[in-house]
């Protein structure tokens, strides 16, 4: 876009992105908080609906005594993944309530990139707490329940990894968006 001969183009129609949290221009970039909150959502509701229910590897608590091997387990199982379910949706929720909020403030132009970023931050954070603490410590499930008991650590080894790297990728990505622009 060419300036008119004496007048600058005003900031809202300058065609240039500013980082995605440079907070000099018109104010904060993109709200890291609300992606991550979003990707945490994101990560539960892809456990709970493809794991839990379309795969059916597993439920909260299929190791923990609670095998699908009876309707009383399942009833069970089936209400301990709707807890889950609603806890991602607060996650989901909770991070649109400050995407939204955020929005509604000044703030320079977001990159897709800085959301893309914070949601697999999120969600690479949601398989690792999840898989630490449900697979390994409290021993609740395992990723893949309907192989043999032997490779169970291997299922839940790729997840870990699986979340790390998602993690790590979303850092490297988050950096980027916010590294400073060349002239």
């Amino acid at each position: 876009m060419s300036e008119p001969a004496g007048r600058p183009v005003p900031a809202r129609r300058r065609r240039t992105a500013p980082s995605a949290q440079e907070p000099d221009r018109d104010g904060p970039g993109f709200p890291l908080a609300a992606g991550i909150l979003l990707g945490l959502g994101l990560g539960g509701f892809f456990d709970g609906i493809v794991l839990h229910q379309i795969l059916q590897w597993h439920h909260m608590a299929t190791s923990a005594g609670y095998p699908p091997d009876s309707v009383e387990n399942l009833k069970l199982n089936t209400l301990l993944d709707g807890l889950f379910h609603a806890a991602t949706y607060i996650f989901t929720l909770a991070g649109l309530v400050l995407l939204w909020r955020a929005a509604r403030q000044r703030h320079s132009p977001w990159r897709a990139s800085a959301l893309l970023a914070t949601l697999l931050m999120g969600f690479g954070l949601f398989n690792l707490v999840e898989g630490i603490v449900n697979h390994h410590i409290l021993g609740l499930h395992h990723v893949n329940e309907t192989v043999p008991r032997g490779q169970w650590i291997w299922w839940d080894a790729g997840f870990l990894i699986w979340g790390a790297a998602m993690l790590a990728g979303g850092w490297a990505l988050w950096r980027r968006a916010n590294a400073p622009r060349r002239p």
